[in-house]
C-alpha cells in the first residue's frame, strides 16, 4: 500500500469519525513515562492470559503466558461487594467459573472458593461453551482439589485471583490493567466506583510499568485524579478527541497518558474504520505516544497471522493477542527489514 493511499484513507477515517461521534473533552498536559513503552519490537501482551491458549485470567495463564515468552500481560479487573480488587473480565462469575452472580455481589472469600478454569476447554475450538463433555474441560476441579494440579502450580492458580496477587507475583513485567464494571445498561456509575477502588489500591504505588484503561472515559479520568502518578491509556472518547481533532487537541492529552490502545478495524454499525493504519499510529508515535492493539475485525478476517504481519509492518508497540504463544512463534519467524516499515514516519 502506498503512502498517498494511507494518507488517504487516514484522511477518511478522520472525516468518518467526524461524522459519527460529537466533540468529546480530554484535557491535560503530555509528559513521558519511565518506562520505555515506545518500541522497535512491540510487546506481546497476553490478553486475558492468553485466553485461546489457557485458561482465562487465571494466575495459571499468566505464568504460563510469560513462559511462552510473552513479555507483558493484560488483565481486566472488577470490585467485590467488600472493595477488593480481583480479575474477571466479566460483571458476573458465570462464564468461566462453576459458580453464578455478579462480582460485585459477591466477597472475596466467596469468589476464592470457585474454580477459575471449569468452563475452559483447552481442545475445543470455542474454549468456553458450556456445551462439552466434562472430560473436554482441560482443567476442572483443579481450583478445589479434586484434581492434582500440573507438575510446578498450585490449586489456587486456577482460582479467581487478585491484582496484588499478580502484582506480587509478576514485579518486572508490564501488566495492562482493564476497568470494567458493565452491567446490562452499561451504567457508567459502577465504572467509576471500580475506577475509584483501584486508585486507592495504586495510588501509593511506584510502578511506572503498569497502564490503566477502561472503554469509558470517565473511569479512567477517574482513576487518574487519585492514582495520578500511573500511566493510563485513553478510552473511546479520549482515543476519537485526539485522532479526530489532533491538531487543536493533540498536546492536550492528560499527563498520565503513554499510549492509545485500539482496535486493528472499529465498527461503526455497518461501517468499518481502518484504526489500524500508517496516519494514526505515526500521529500517535510523533507526539510520542506508544500504540497497542488489539483485534475487531482483522485484516483479512481469516487467520490471526496476517493481522500480526500487518501490525508488525506497521510498527506498532503492543499486540494484544488471546495466543501469546502462537503469536512468539510466529514473530520468530517474521523477516524484520526496511521493506516490511510501510509506514513512513
Amino acid at each position: 500500500m502506498t503512502t498517498k493511499s494511507h494518507a488517504n484513507k487516514s484522511r477518511f477515517i478522520a472525516l468518518a469519525c467526524c461524522t459519527a461521534f460529537a466533540a468529546l473533552a480530554f484535557t491535560g498536559t503530555a509528559s513521558a513515562a519511565p518506562y520505555k513503552w515506545l518500541r522497535s519490537t512491540p510487546l506481546v501482551m497476553a490478553h486475558q492470559g492468553g485466553e485461546d491458549e489457557f485458561p482465562s485470567n487465571t494466575m495459571y495463564a499468566f505464568k504460563k503466558a510469560i513462559k511462552a515468552g510473552a513479555n507483558s500481560l493484560e488483565l481486566d479487573i472488577g470490585v467485590t461487594s467488600d472493595n477488593k480488587v480481583v480479575i474477571r473480565h466479566d460483571t458476573t462469575v458465570n462464564s468461566t467459573t462453576n459458580g453464578s452472580g455478579n462480582v460485585s455481589g459477591m466477597t472475596l472469600a466467596q469468589i476464592r472458593t470457585l474454580d477459575a478454569a471449569y468452563w475452559f476447554a483447552q481442545n475445543k475450538g470455542h474454549h468456553y461453551d458450556h456445551g462439552y463433555l466434562a472430560s473436554d474441560y482441560t482443567f476442572r476441579g483443579v481450583a478445589t482439589g479434586a484434581v492434582p494440579p500440573p507438575t510446578g502450580y498450585k490449586a489456587a492458580d486456577f482460582r479467581v485471583a487478585t491484582l496484588s496477587e499478580v502484582m506480587a507475583a509478576f514485579p518486572n513485567t508490564p501488566i495492562n490493567i482493564e476497568i470494567k464494571g458493565r452491567t446490562p445498561a452499561e451504567d457508567t456509575s459502577e465504572y467509576i466506583t471500580n475506577a475509584t477502588v483501584l486508585g486507592n489500591l495504586l495510588k501509593t504505588s511506584t510502578r511506572t510499568d503498569l497502564v490503566v484503561v477502561s472503554f469509558k472515559q470517565e473511569a479512567v479520568d477517574k482513576f487518574s485524579t487519585i492514582a495520578t502518578k500511573i500511566p493510563t491509556a485513553p478510552g473511546i472518547a479520549g482515543d476519537l478527541k485526539f485522532f479526530w481533532q489532533n491538531s487543536k487537541y493533540g498536546k492536550s492529552m492528560s499527563k498520565q497518558t503513554v499510549a492509545f490502545q485500539v482496535p486493528t478495524i472499529y465498527r461503526i454499525g455497518s461501517q468499518k474504520l481502518l484504526v489500524g493504519n500508517c496516519g494514526f499510529i505515526g500521529m500517535a508515535h510523533k507526539a510520542g505516544y506508544a500504540w497497542h492493539s488489539w483485534f475487531s475485525g482483522d485484516p483479512g478476517d481469516t487467520d490471526a497471522r496476517d493481522t500480526w504481519r500487518w501490525l508488525l509492518d506497521r510498527r506498532v508497540d503492543g499486540i494484544m493477542t488471546a495466543r501469546p504463544a502462537a503469536l512468539i512463534k510466529f514473530m520468530s519467524t517474521y523477516k524484520k527489514s526496511a521493506a516490511n516499515n510501510v509506514c513512513h514516519f
